[in-house]
């Protein structure tokens, strides 16, 4: 036996029992959501294309004890992923994830949805989605809650697409798909919930337990004269939940179910609700917006109120809250107020 096969065997018995030993100490920390020390055994599952850039190297590992939907997930065609690919392909199975039982599509870029419907049938859905922002659009990872069929398929087809990740497919759907070479065609189970969101700095990691929707409808306050409608309502969750998929400062519009106009990963607020209003066009009005955090001031609320929109939701928070609520009151807005920030770095 070469010193290089003992050197290899070596290796792996001492990672076998490293794991053994992480999985007891994992056993103990059961009930502690922080504990004193983190101790995880990796696999490597998967070496990936590249890392964010061509010139980095990357890999997806697994946690030896547990199973998540990329055990299961299949990839029918395309090329190899790369660390973005998984990346956003995640971020889109996730967001899907959140948004109810009805048909829904997610489109991804840059880790930010740029198109989210909901609509009585997934075609319908996935063409709405895109619409929002075809441009941003291009070259994005799109996620479906339903199985993709022919309609959606052909509609799909013509967009320029890095990822679509679904249920499942009709025959004559996933064979359309398969036609585009460089499409990687995926299908997997739901996502499982996350224990943790690592993140690394100089010397170890900043860790937290995954941002959740704590709050319901029945938590938050309608704190406006107006008040919303049960269509209303709708366009206000969705927006909501998509806000918590943005990067902040966010703003998302939405009208009847399909948002219209997103502002992503801004300093100010006040410039994220210009940015989504500009791409929304007019089609906002009398629909909802969403803030992912509270109007430190009213002018971006003033921002938001130039896209049209009816409703408006956001956690509240502020000390000048009252100075907001009033600008609300002033320009008819119906306003909610969750207690319930959703900042995402």
């Amino acid at each position: 036996m070469s010193a290089d096969t003992r050197r290899r065997l070596a290796r792996d018995a001492f990672a076998h029992t490293a794991a053994y030993d992480a999985a007891i100490v994992r056993w103990f920390d059961t009930d502690d959501p922080l504990p004193p020390s983190l101790h995880f055994a990796l696999d490597r599952a998967k070496t990936l294309r590249y890392g964010e850039n061509p010139h980095q190297s990357g890999a997806r590992y697994r946690d030896v004890e547990q199973h998540s939907w990329w055990d299961a997930a299949v990839q029918h065609g395309g090329k190899a992923l790369s660390y973005l690919n998984v990346f956003d392909t995640e971020a889109a199975w996730r967001l899907v994830a959140t948004l109810g039982s009805e048909p829904a599509v997610a489109i991804i870029k840059h880790a930010n949805p740029c198109g989210v419907a909901v609509a009585g049938d997934i075609s319908t859905a996935y063409e709405r989605a895109n619409a929002c922002d075809p441009a941003s659009a291009f070259g994005g990872v799109v996620a479906t809650n339903r199985i993709v069929d022919l309609a959606m398929a052909e509609a799909l087809i013509g967009v320029f697409t890095e990822v679509v990740i679904a249920p499942g497919y009709e025959t004559e759907a996933r064979q359309l798909l398969l036609t585009k070479k460089n499409l990687r065609v995926m299908e997997g189970p739901p996502p499982s919930e996350l224990a943790w969101h690592i993140r690394s700095v100089d010397g170890g990691f900043l860790v937290q337990d995954p941002d959740r929707f704590v709050t319901t409808r029945s938590d938050w306050m309608v704190v406006t004269e107006a008040k919303p409608s049960a269509d209303q309502w709708a366009d206000i969750e969705l927006a909501w939940h998509i806000g918590a998929a943005v990067t902040s400062n966010s703003i998302v519009l939405v009208k009847d179910r399909q948002a219209v106009g997103i502002g992503a990963g801004q300093q100010s607020r006040k410039d994220a609700s210009a940015i989504a209003t500009e791409k929304a066009a007019g089609r906002a009005s009398g629909g909802a917006a969403a803030s992912d955090a509270f109007f430190p001031f009213r002018d971006g609320l003033d921002a938001v109120d130039d896209a049209g929109v009816a409703c408006v939701i956001q956690p509240g928070g502020s000390v000048r809250d009252d100075e907001v609520i009033a600008a609300a009151n002033e320009h008819g807005l119906v306003m909610v107020m969750t207690s319930e920030r959703h900042f995402r770095h």
